[in-house]
């Protein structure tokens, strides 16, 4: 099978294209530019590359969420176009287990952190291929004292892993920080990831189907909120 994906949920970007789980090409980018910018350029300079033919591609995938609201809509918006004019299924991935998969050898828990602003992080743990915890945001605070249960090695990763990591390094023992070089999320990891669990046989969805996964308001709405004395998610 044939995957193409596009990862832009955090501060980099990527795409991939991935058949039976082998790489025929991919690209990653953390530039500052906005995803937007670089999306779309970076898949078509990989279809171009390698010559593929993105009508021989059989399904389509992207992280979903949690993560930047505005990257999260991009990378699904994108996947929902190719997929709908293509006549192909889709395939959404959570974020936080995109991260964790690049840490499967870890002796003990990954803990896949993205910085939600507001002392908060998007997170889920896992320990090899098990998920542990479900996606959520919770408080740097309360993640501390779910680690502490654990007793065991911690390994820190995703883009909220440097602040997670200041703050929490001398409260929870034997934790560690992910190198930068694996740190984020791929487009590749994702396909990869995608394959692994369609041969398990979970189902993709149509492009209509898929969604992108927010655990919290959206800032622009929270403002509105705010502005109306709405109470709501904050």
């Amino acid at each position: 099978m044939r995957i193409l994906c596009l990862e832009c949920s955090s501060v980099s970007a990527s795409a991939a294209i991935v058949e039976d789980g082998r790489t025929l090409g991919a690209d990653f980018v953390k530039s500052g530019l906005t995803h937007s910018q670089t999306l779309m350029p970076m898949l078509e300079k990989i279809i171009k590359e390698n010559g593929i033919d993105i009508n021989s591609v059989d399904l389509f995938a992207c992280t979903a969420g949690p993560g930047s609201f505005t990257g999260v809509r991009i990378g699904v918006a994108a996947i929902k176009g190719l997929a709908d004019a293509k006549k192909k299924p889709c395939f959404a991935l959570s974020t936080p287990e995109v991260i964790a998969y690049a840490h499967r050898a870890f002796d003990g828990i990954v803990c896949a952190v993205m910085d939600a602003r507001c002392s908060q992080v998007y997170t889920a743990c896992f320990e090899g291929k098990k998920r542990i915890t479900p996606d959520e945001a919770i408080l740097i605070d309360e993640l501390k004292d779910r680690l502490l249960s654990y007793k065991k090695p911690i390994l820190f990763s995703g883009d909220g892993a440097e602040l997670v990591y200041s703050r929490l390094k001398d409260l929870v023992p034997a934790c560690v920080i992910a190198d930068e070089a694996v740190r984020y999320p791929t487009a590749e990891n994702a396909a990869k990831l995608c394959f692994e669990k369609l041969s398990d046989g979970e189902k993709p969805v149509s492009a209509h189907e898929l969604l992108p996964v927010y655990l919290r308001v959206p800032q622009a709405q929270r403002e509105l909120n705010k502005k109306n004395n709405i109470k709501g998610d904050i």
